[in-house]
This record gives structure tokens, sequence and C-alpha cells, in this order.
């Protein structure tokens, strides 16, 4: 059974199952529903703790099958944590987890942790069989586009609230805007507003008093920005890239790779392939897929190829060539990629009959 993170408190108040795995990559979440599930199950007499740690090949699975198989008639209740960090458990490891849900101890409360799963993984016998025999939780990180609504209802929890209408949404985008990719720093900026102020109404210059800077950037996510038209999101991931120490040449990567599988799919397209296989075979994704989807079919061949050959020119300047016309900087050369194609997609998400001067408004 899988069930969605804001789900949880409420499942385990209606009783605990034998078996819950935890998915994904955001460190909050996991800590938050591992720190729920190990309280519900103390509350329900399993005071002992058993902890193992997958480190690799040569974990030796046995041992964990026969201590949850050697609970004794006087034994405590105990909780039973499986941690597997790589989310590949191996031949053995798979063969040991399947038995393992088969055969669920009574008495035990099995915990299993693992990092984001791959189609594959995710796919597997193994993984299966976890869900099929317990509670499942996927834990991603939380989108831009929906931390503002995530921050709300986590202040909502803490009896404050932002003020209502146009000036709360800037509060909530401005919060956003520094605590994106950082929900650990989130979770403590808000537990700081929750000391410094009373229980009530925030206002924009309370919370820009109280919160830091500490938003962490990725160049997959500025990927996704870029893709997405959001022309000042772009600049402020770049700065914050860079003030990161990220290499300029994997920022580099990342947008030309994009650009070369714009090209990639229309030309398949143009050859007679349907654009969903296209973008199958150049794995394309999830939000990039819906992306390409809407934009691919309108931007045109001269913009594609004039992409290419700016990210041919970034090539040579994050490898320390010079070009006359750009500049030397290669991290303003960067910039000047992103905003190119950034601006590419955005007028090709337009409504059709926008005009030029409204995609300068919303840059």
């Amino acid at each position: 059974m899988q069930i969605k993170p804001d789900q949880l408190d409420a499942h385990l108040k209606r009783g605990l199952r034998p078996l819950y795995t935890l998915h994904g990559d955001e460190p909050l979440l996991a800590l938050e529903a591992s720190d729920a599930i190990r309280a519900a199950a103390r509350d329900a007499g399993h005071t002992e703790r058993e902890v193992h740690h997958v480190a690799g090949a040569h974990f030796d699975w046995s041992s964990l099958l026969g201590a949850a198989s050697s609970m004794s008639l006087f034994a405590e209740a105990k909780i039973v944590e499986i941690r597997i960090p790589s989310g590949k458990p191996g031949k053995d490891g798979s063969q040991a987890l399947q038995h393992y849900c088969e055969h669920l101890p009574e008495g035990v409360v099995t915990l299993v942790t693992l990092p984001r799963l791959d189609r594959q993984q995710s796919g597997s016998a193994w993984f299966g069989a976890l869900e099929s025999a317990g509670v499942t939780l996927r834990l991603d990180p939380v989108e831009r586009q929906a931390l503002p609504q995530w921050i709300a209802q986590r202040l909502a929890a803490q009896n404050q609230r932002v003020a209502a209408g146009e000036e709360g949404q800037r509060t909530l985008a401005f919060f956003a805007d520094r605590v994106e990719g950082n929900l650990l720093a989130a979770q403590q900026e808000l537990t700081k507003l929750g000391l410094l102020y009373p229980a009530g109404e925030l206002s924009f210059d309370q919370v820009e008093a109280a919160v830091l800077n500490v938003a962490r950037y990725s160049v997959f996510k500025l990927g996704e920005a870029v893709l997405a038209g959001q022309v000042s999101r772009v600049l402020r991931m770049l700065d914050g890239l860079r003030a990161e120490g990220e290499a300029a040449v994997l920022v580099h990567w990342t947008l030309a790779e994009d650009i070369r599988a714009l090209r990639r799919c229309k030309d398949a397209v143009a050859a007679g392939k349907p654009l969903p296989m296209a973008l199958r075979e150049n794995r394309i994704w999830g939000l990039k897929e819906r992306l390409f989807e809407r934009a691919l079919p309108r931007l045109g061949d001269g913009t594609i190829e004039h992409l290419i050959e700016a990210a041919h020119v970034c090539d040579g300047l994050v490898k320390g060539l010079k070009h006359p016309q750009w500049p030397q900087d290669p991290w303003i050369g960067l910039q000047r990629l992103a905003l190119q194609l950034a601006s590419s997609m955005q007028a090709a998400h337009l409504p059709r009959g926008a005009t030029a001067q409204r995609l300068v408004l919303q840059a």
C-alpha cells in the first residue's frame, strides 16, 4: 500500500503495520517519517531497536533473517531497521528481502529506508515484495512551485500565517526563494519564526528580517528552470551555483545536453517518428517531457541551430578559450547561453498570438 507523507500521521493513529518502506532523496521528510514510525512503534510497546546497515555486497543477509526469526516468547517487541543507502541489495539481498516479506516476524515492526530509486529498481521483484507486504512512502523533494504552499502549511501547524492576498503570496515567494532545495534549512527557519514571533499573522518585514538565504541549487533543477522559461529563477540559480563553487563545465554540459536533446527530438519528429517515442528514446522523462512536448513543435530549426552554435562557443569559454563576440568570464557566458535557451523556450510556451513585448515583461 502506498501513502503520501502527509497521510502518515493519520495512518499511524489507525494502527501500525508490520512493514514500512521509505524511499526518496529528501532528508527532512525521510527523517520526519522515520521518527513518526519509531514513535508510534514505541508507544505500541516495541521497546527494542535493531539496525542493519547494508554497506555493500558483502552484507550478511542471513544474520538479518536469523535475528528477525529468533524472537522468543518472552522477548520484547522490537523495531528492525534495514538501511540500504545504495538502493541496490544485490542478488542475495533481493532473495533475502523477498523471503523476509513472505515471513514477516511477529512482534516486529520493520522499517526499510532507501534512496531515490530509478525505474529499474522500483520495478524489481524485491521492491515489489516490499510494496505488497507493507506500507510504502515516496519522499520526493518539494518542487519550487509547491514550496510556498508547503511553507504555509508548516506555518499553520505552529499557529502562524502570512497576510491574505498579494502581500501574503509575496511573503511566501520570498521565503521559498531563500530556502529552495534545502528543506532542512527551511524547517529551521520556520522553527525560528515560531520562537521569534507569537502565534498569528506574520508580516513580510518580519519574515525578511528572520529568514536567511540558505537555498541550495542543483544543475539539474537549473535545466528544468531554463526549459520552463523561468528567466528570473534561472539568473538566481546561476548566481547560487557559482557561489557554491559548482563547476562551470558541469553547468555547461547540462545546458548543452538539453539543447542537443531538442535537436535530436526535432530531427526524429521530422523523420516521421511520433514525438512521445522520440522523447522516450532520448530519455526525456517527467517535467522535462512535458516541457519538450509543449515547446518542441513551436521551436524553429533556425532557433535550435543558433542555440547549438552558442553552446559550442560557451564550451570553449569554460575550457579557457576566448571568443571575440562573447564575454571572457565563463559564468557570464553561461548566463548568456542559459538566457538564450530560456527565452526561446518561454516564447515557445506562450499562447499563440502573444507578443514579444509580453515576453520581455515576463522576463
